[in-house]
């Protein structure tokens, strides 16, 4: 497909798969048993917020739905905003199944509004005890990458994050441009 068809309409470009944020459940399995990362019971969906009424109507009924569905999970869903102005929905459930269904709930939600190109990315946050890695999901790209702060300012583990690389690209969709991964340093997680 050339780029004189995308423009005049001949052929599309692909889209990510909606299903991809889901991979992230299986290869929970090889995060355990082959990383000895655990999932550390926190998830959470980001989107920069519009002023637009129609957007804060969206993201009312998202509230109710998380409200009323994340009990009965088990999960406890918080809204926060970081000091960027972008709007947080953290999801704290011991299940990865139960955490990926709510944030997959939050993105599902604003792509059907039309709102999808506010959607940033869903983070999973694993832990082997003494050190957390964060799994990321970027919406626009429909791929993963990992991130593993070092707990000293905003540095991180770049030789970690290849070795997760390598271990996970058979089970999950990964950026491979190396140069969008970026950082979720100050994530309100906790």
């Amino acid at each position: 497909m050339g780029v004189l068809d995308v423009l005049f309409g001949r052929k599309r470009l692909q889209k990510p798969a909606e299903d991809r944020l889901f991979a992230i459940v299986t290869a929970g399995v090889t995060l355990e048993h082959s990383l000895g990362l655990r999932f550390d019971g926190v998830g959470a969906v980001v989107f920069k917020p519009l002023s637009a009424a129609e957007f804060a109507r969206v993201e009312s009924e998202v509230d109710e739905l998380l409200t009323a569905s994340a009990p009965q999970e088990g999960s406890v869903v918080e809204r926060r905003a970081d000091p960027l102005g972008y709007q947080w929905v953290v999801v704290k459930d011991a299940e990865i199944e139960d955490a990926v269904t709510s944030v997959n709930l939050v993105g599902t939600e604003l792509k059907a509004a039309g709102f999808g190109e506010q959607l940033l990315a869903a983070v999973f946050r694993f832990t082997d005890g003494t050190r957390r890695v964060h799994l990321i999901y970027g919406y626009k790209r429909g791929a993963f990458w990992p991130f593993v702060p070092t707990g000293q300012g905003q540095k991180r583990d770049n030789a970690e994050e290849l070795r997760l690389k390598a271990a996970l690209e058979r089970e999950l969709p990964i950026e491979a441009d190396l140069t969008r991964w970026l950082g979720l340093f100050d994530a309100p997680l906790d």
